[in-house]
């Protein structure tokens, strides 16, 4: 149930369906990958594989990006995911940054609170941005990489047959219906995925009874970026209202509706507009404003059992419904995506076991979990589901203010970079054993100020500049020397075909042409790592730790990578000694 009404101050682009060469009605060519589904998720996942140099059919089944602001807020972590597609300038250039926010209880403060931001940080904790700017920046990298991406507009999956190679797809447009056939097939088409339901699966968790109303509002204010809570105020007694100011003057407001209330009578405007009005004269926004959009949602706790169905990869809502409070809705999606990207290009260039997707499942069903109890425990704090949570609920909001330990309960819990601990990929656990302090394997890189040295020159940069596509080595050094048999390793991986980089990371300053990659002149890179002259951590291409070295012995370097990927030793050469 939508209502819209003035119109958004952003205009879509329609697009017409085009159909391909048909033979008797079925696409001749078949696909090395097909995508379904053209929101966050899907756009992320084609540009990852196109990232990786892999072709990617994108299936859309609307004519444009979408309507309405749904997912606003997108986290650190999300936005390290885009700068590596090439897409984070749009994000930062549209985006509002914020750091933190505030909860009150009818009329009193009960939290402040501040996401974690520290001086070596690159990126904002997290940016407002409404999901058609997403979309549409994601939408603008895509076509830059057009030769490998393939976005077909208006055409709707209406039906599925999978086989031990693949699947065969029916679809329908505008222009005409066809069938084409893929190798792989990325189910990224929402929480009512066609392909989730022809495959007879199910998504197991809690529906919550509770419903929200969801309004976007035009309101011209001066008001800082930040996220606003009110728990049973003055302006709706009973509810729980939630406020974000988006780019462009839009405000993006959430009211919990009240036990009884009749959710089709609830977004009618007579109903919603008293609301508005009488939540903005409580903030004090005396201003006029308008109403764009109005809908209602309803929170869910549910994911599938797996993500890998033999050729089929479910990402995003068609993976798993998380409820929206801590944003961690279309942020899990895009951190789907990048993970499923950088394995399935490598199944399909052949450089991996397709037994490296079976990482994929375990790891973000893992990642699913973590974030269904975070956002299940703040939903039942935003709406009780029971008169005995209400009451704790009631207690801790009248307490908190007078007693600050008991606001850690009232904490949003914003999402954050999930950790990877239990993976099958995770190496070389003795080894990082030793290390006193630093991203274990499974975590993510942590970011860190750099002065980058190359092409001749050098330049204030960060840590995350140094990574690439693939596979990175960063080596702790001195004053830049490495060990010949680890430049020998970068050679072999290289030959392989398997995309690597190896980075030098200097204590000590240094020069242009020197093979330093990054200087170290803060002096917090290596004790923010645990590591000494001699260390080495290896990330994956999507930033994870996957082995680390207090001292490092270059031959376990290509043992840790082959073996995430399942393939043999060098065939017929020894490693380097």
């Amino acid at each position: 149930m939508e209502r819209n009404f003035v119109p958004y101050p952003f205009e879509p682009t329609r697009h017409a369906a085009q159909l391909p060469p048909l033979h008797d009605g079925v696409e001749p060519q078949r696909h090395r990958v097909v995508v379904v589904g053209g929101g966050p998720v899907g756009l992320c996942a084609a540009l990852g594989l196109a990232t990786q140099g892999v072709p990617v059919v994108l299936l859309e089944a609307d004519d444009s990006v979408c309507a309405g602001s749904r997912a606003i807020c997108i986290s650190r972590r999300s936005l390290q995911i885009v700068e590596r597609f090439g897409a984070l300038d749009g994000f930062m250039k549209i985006g509002l940054p914020w750091t933190g926010g505030r909860s009150f209880y009818r009329d009193q403060q009960v939290l402040q609170f501040n996401m974690p931001q520290d001086e070596n940080q690159k990126l904002p904790p997290m940016v407002n941005l409404a999901q058609y700017h997403i979309e549409q920046i994601l939408l603008d990298r895509a076509r830059e990489l057009s030769g490998l991406i393939d976005i077909r507009w208006q055409t709707r999956v209406s039906g599925i047959e999978t086989s031990d190679d693949g699947a065969r797809l029916s679809v329908t447009t505008p222009a005409g219906d066809y069938a084409l056939e893929t190798d792989w097939l990325v189910a990224a088409d929402g929480g009512r995925s066609l392909i989730r339901e022809s495959l007879g699966l199910a998504l197991h968790g809690t529906s919550y009874e509770g419903r929200y109303v969801i309004v976007d509002i035009l309101l011209e204010t001066d008001r800082k970026t930040e996220r606003l809570a009110y728990f049973d105020p003055p302006c709706n007694p009973g509810s729980t209202v939630l406020v974000h100011k988006q780019p462009d003057n839009v405000w993006r407001i959430d009211y919990q509706l009240r036990d009884g209330e009749d959710p089709a009578d609830a977004i009618k405007p007579e109903n919603v507009m008293p609301r508005v009005e009488s939540l903005l004269e409580m903030m004090g926004e005396r201003g006029a404003w308008a109403p764009i959009w109005i809908t209602i949602y309803k929170a869910n706790a549910l994911t599938l059992d797996r993500y890998r169905h033999g050729r089929v990869l479910f990402a995003g809502d068609a993976a798993h419904l998380l409820p929206i409070f801590g944003v961690r809705g279309a942020n899990s999606g895009i951190d789907d995506a990048d993970n499923l990207a950088w394995k399935l290009a490598l199944v399909v260039k052949g450089l991996a076991g397709d037994a490296l997707l079976d990482s994929y499942s375990d790891e973000r069903v893992a990642a699913a979990h973590e974030n269904l109890s975070h956002g299940s425990k703040s939903t039942e704090f935003m709406a009780p589901p029971s008169f005995a949570f209400d009451l704790m609920r009631s207690a801790v909001l009248g307490l908190a203010a007078r007693h600050p330990a008991l606001q850690s309960l009232i904490n949003p819990r914003q999402t954050t970079a999930i950790s990877y601990d239990s993976s099958p990929l995770n190496a070389a656990a003795a080894a990082s054993a030793a290390f006193a302090s630093g991203p274990a394997p499974g975590a993510v890189f942590l970011e860190s100020p750099l002065t980058l040295l190359a092409d001749g020159a050098s330049r204030a940069g960060y840590l995350s500049d140094l990574a690439g596509p693939g596979f990175a080595a960063l080596y702790f050094s001195d004053s830049g020397e490495v060990p010949a048999t680890l430049r020998e390793v970068e050679q072999v991986l290289h030959t392989r075909g398997i995309p690597f980089v190896l980075r030098v990371l200097a204590r000590t300053a240094a020069t242009p042409g020197s093979g330093v990659d990054g200087h170290d002149h803060t002096g917090r890179l290596f004790p923010m790592y645990g590591a000494a002259p001699g260390s080495l951590y290896l990330l994956r291409p999507d930033g994870h730790v996957l082995a680390r070295w207090l001292a490092c012995d270059p031959q376990e370097v290509e043992p840790a990578i082959t073996a995430a990927l399942g393939l043999p030793s060098t065939p017929g050469q020894e490693m380097p000694q």
